[in-house]
């Protein structure tokens, strides 16, 4: 038997969907409204849900992605009214099962709730098979770095390729050492090819390697990376700066891993993994002609995504100490103890650097701060000072021009104590959820709220979208 949610207005639908259901020993709950139904599909054990798409409190298509995050990690199956393609598109790149137009959802349903299901029941023996990954230097706990883990853990089981995109500095070489640590490749050579730094004139003699007396200054043969890369993983770091024509090269290795050194007219051969990474976005340098679509195909079999610090700021904390105590160690000091605000500073900052700029600003503290046994928010460079500071100032409201004198200032006239009360709570709800991006967990670890409480709030003042 499942547990099946459905959200949709039409009663009648619902009574028939529910009739059907049941008489396929399923058990299902309805609600007719998205403020309703979320609270008790988080709250829920629920396998599979049915959305509608138009609904009296918003469209069905915009909180589908967070229906998934809950604790049961149901499937959706869209059900709308009207189709249409745009609204389909959405639908499935936002995770939905099955996008299915209501003239055809009785006739259809029991068809994709017993595929859904059969896939549920695979997905859970194979997530019940334990994977224990060493994760070595990556730190936290979020949502989103876990379902990255998840990736990895899938990646390392596999010997196809991996591409890993993503900002600056969210730790992609971290991740592709991971995978290679994982694998049955790990006691192989992990060599890094960083792209973006290789002379053009010796890129194609770096990775093949070449002969003696090759080119100029070539005064003995030397093996290339892909040569040293044999039984291991060959990493190529922002793979978006090789060139074209090394490109079409590469692109050989891959599919024979045969390859030919500069000078020489014999070929040899290289068994290696390959992992490529990114920080631009790879699809639209394919549509400027400046990268193989051939290529992209090859790399990215497996693709994996590092989360940006700022959508896991609940993560802040545990990397700032385990970064604080690297520090610490490496010079031989004690642990710095750290103040509360100096992490609420921390955690107001969007972290455009990602990781790699949350590391360098506790090396510059801890550099600044010999001394002093906790680390207070004073210790913090300015800059983050100045942004905690405005970010108070968003959340208490627009002060008083100071060109107005004070006693000219009339008070606004008083209104019922519970619009009062309504004004005021409308007021911090959008400034939480501004303030945390619209991510509920950190939302509810900063407001001390249910998940549930928090899902009415947002629905009664109409903030699903605010961030």
């Amino acid at each position: 038997m499942a547990e099946i949610f459905i959200i949709d207005d039409d009663i009648m639908l619902q009574e028939m969907l529910t009739t059907h259901l049941q008489r396929s020993g399923h058990h299902a709950d309805c609600a007719a409204t998205l403020a309703e139904g979320m609270p008790q599909v988080a709250a829920g054990n629920y396998d599979v849900i049915f959305l509608d798409v138009q609904l009296p409190d918003g469209n069905g298509l915009d909180v589908l992605a967070e229906l998934k995050t809950a604790a049961s990690s149901p499937e959706v199956i869209i059900i709308t009214g009207k189709g249409d393609v745009n609204g389909a598109e959405k639908a499935i790149t936002s995770g939905s099962w099955a996008y299915i137009e209501k003239p055809n959802v009785i006739r259809e349903l029991l068809l994709h709730l017993t595929r859904v299901l059969q896939y549920r029941r695979e997905k859970h023996r194979e997530n019940s098979i334990p994977i224990v990954l060493r994760r070595d230097h990556i730190v936290g706990s979020s949502s989103l770095l876990t379902k990255c883990l998840d990736h990895v853990a899938k990646a390392a089981s596999s010997d196809a390729s991996v591409l890993i995109t993503g900002e600056t500095g969210t730790g992609k070489d971290l991740f592709a050492r991971t995978i290679h640590k994982n694998s049955r490749r790990a006691a192989g050579n992990f060599i890094t090819v960083d792209c973006a730094a290789l002379p053009e004139t010796l890129i194609e003699s770096t990775l093949f390697g070449h002969e003696k007396g090759a080119f100029t200054g070539a005064e003995s043969s030397r093996e290339g990376l892909v040569q040293l890369a044999d039984g291991g993983t060959l990493f190529l770091d922002e793979i978006g700066e090789l060139p074209l024509q090394i490109q079409k090269k590469f692109l050989r290795l891959l599919q024979e891993h045969v390859f030919r050194p500069v000078g020489s007219t014999r070929e040899k051969q290289s068994n290696f993994r390959v992992i490529a990474a990114t920080n631009v976005d790879i699809h639209n340098c394919v549509a400027r002609g400046t990268f193989r679509k051939d290529l992209l195909y090859r790399l990215n079999a497996f693709s994996c995504s590092p989360p940006p610090l700022r959508k896991r700021k609940e993560d802040i904390k545990a990397l700032t100490r385990y970064f604080l105590a690297q520090i610490c160690d490496r010079s031989n000091m004690q642990c710095k103890g750290i103040d509360p605000d100096f992490i609420v500073h921390l955690m107001s900052y969007d972290w455009p650097g990602n990781i790699r700029e949350l590391q360098q600003t506790l090396e510059q503290v801890v550099a600044c701060a010999v001394g002093v046994p906790t680390l207070f928010a004073n210790h913090l460079p300015e800059h983050f000072r100045v942004n905690h500071a405005k970010c108070t100032m968003k959340t208490t409201g627009p002060s008083i021009p100071p060109s107005i004198p004070m006693a000219a200032v009339v008070p606004p006239a008083p209104t019922s104590w519970q619009e009062h009360k309504n004004n005021c709570e409308h007021q911090y709800i959008q400034d939480l959820l501004h303030h945390t991006g619209g991510n509920i967990t950190l939302a509810c670890t900063i407001s001390k709220l249910s998940r549930t409480r928090l899902y009415q709030l947002r629905e009664k003042y109409g903030l699903k979208n605010s961030t």
